[in-house]
């Protein structure tokens, strides 16, 4: 820790609550193990960790352990893309079609079944803020909610994309499927944020991880956050879990294992393997209005306009938003460019406050930064899908909340 609790306005008794209240996930085989870390006006008031990054191996969890962040990598792409906003090199309402030209002959879902669905040409162009914002139209096959969905998995896409295919090619065949909706109309998670990382390629001229390198990680000090493991650090990467229908976990080689290996579609919505200690740095570069240790990535006015509200009218999730998860509240929560944002914490019933922001990942990851307390936390554990089980983001928010007494 960088201060003690008290230092920083909290209570340490009751900060202490999240370790309890965390282990029984871990005791009950819902969770592996996991790591939390809590700070506020940059200073680490918490940290801890309980159980196994590998249960088979009786790994324990440990500072150094590397874990899948999976779309925890979208606020990534995300600043990466206004950081070329920033530079003149694309606009939020340029249509997409002018970095990747398939998408330049839209259509959209009317009706049908996936395999003979009605569409029509879309009336609106797909845009930037379109993909930042995720009401492009787009969507992902492991939803199972809609004919479009299933298009996508028919076409290869579930966790994944089909073997031998680039970024480049995925957009192109995302393209060719029929949107959800007319572009802007409505809120749908989906494969916006790794189209947006393509047009950081062609933006910038250079791959999505030689960017991310050179431009992001680099200047931060992110120096363990990358597209895959190392080899000679593999035995660092967390596991992966999924439940098992008898109970407790079971190991997922098939999806775990992916991250050993260089990728072949660089995923900017999903791709990124990451410690706590690197991802509190970009935590910190947004609690700090977009500079850290004197390296400015972004202006503080562009990462307040990125972390407000920019769904159509100031409507929140539960408006226009297609719920995507059970433990996740859509009440008071609006979507700025790349992250939720708090914008009614009475709505949300959650202990929070407005303008707090945040996202999560797959596996169970997640992390918020609430400028009006000065508090950013994370939480990282490796059980896939997101355990619906566990309602961990909810929690690590009323648990941290609880604890700031000043």
């Amino acid at each position: 820790m960088d201060a003690e609790p008290e230092e920083l306005g909290f209570d340490g008794q009751r900060l202490e609550r999240i370790v309890p209240h965390f282990r029984r996930y871990v005791d009950e085989g819902k969770l592996p193990g996991w790591t939390v870390v809590v700070a506020r006006r940059g200073r680490v008031a918490f940290h801890a960790h309980h159980g196994l990054a590998d249960m088979e191996a009786g790994r324990p969890v440990a500072d150094d352990t590397i874990w899948r962040i999976y779309s925890m990598t979208k606020p990534i792409t995300s600043v990466a893309a206004l950081m070329l906003y920033e530079r003149g090199l694309l606009e939020l309402t340029d249509p997409v079609a002018r970095y990747i030209p398939s998408f330049g002959d839209l259509r959209v879902y009317r009706a049908g079944s996936a395999v003979n669905p009605g569409t029509v040409p879309a009336s609106e162009p797909m845009r930037i803020w379109h993909l930042l914002t995720h009401t492009a139209g787009l969507t992902y096959g492991w939803h199972h909610a809609h004919a479009v969905d299933e298009m996508y998995r028919a076409k290869g896409f579930e966790f994944g994309c089909p073997p031998g295919m680039d970024l480049a090619g995925a957009c192109d065949v995302w393209a060719s499927l029929p949107l959800l909706f007319e572009p802007g109309a409505e809120w749908n998670y989906s494969v916006a944020t790794d189209v947006l990382g393509r047009v950081v390629e062609v933006a910038s001229g250079q791959r999505l991880d030689a960017f991310f390198a050179e431009e992001v990680f680099a200047p931060l000090g992110m120096d363990e956050t990358a597209f895959s493991v190392a080899p000679d650090e593999v035995d660092r990467l967390a596991a992966l879990y999924t439940p098992n229908p008898a109970g407790g976990l079971l190991r997922n080689t098939a999806m775990g294992d992916k991250a050993t290996r260089e990728p072949a579609v660089l995923s900017g919505g999903g791709g990124l393997v990451s410690t706590a200690a690197d991802y509190h740095r970009f935590t910190q570069l947004l609690a700090r209005g977009g500079e850290l240790d004197g390296v400015r990535l972004l202006s503080p006015h562009t990462v307040a306009y990125m972390t407000r509200n920019h769904l159509p009218g100031g409507a929140d999730l539960a408006d226009i938003g297609r719920p995507i998860s059970a433990d996740r509240t859509y009440q008071g929560i609006g979507f700025g460019l790349g992250v939720a944002v708090v914008v009614d914490a009475a709505a949300a019933k959650t202990l929070t406050h407005e303008g707090e922001y945040a996202w999560s990942g797959l596996a169970g990851t997640a992390f918020y930064v609430d400028p009006a307390a000065e508090v950013t936390a994370m939480f990282f554990t490796q059980a896939l899908p997101s355990p619906r089980t566990a309602p961990i983001q909810p929690q690590l928010r009323t648990l941290v909340n609880q604890a700031l007494v000043d």
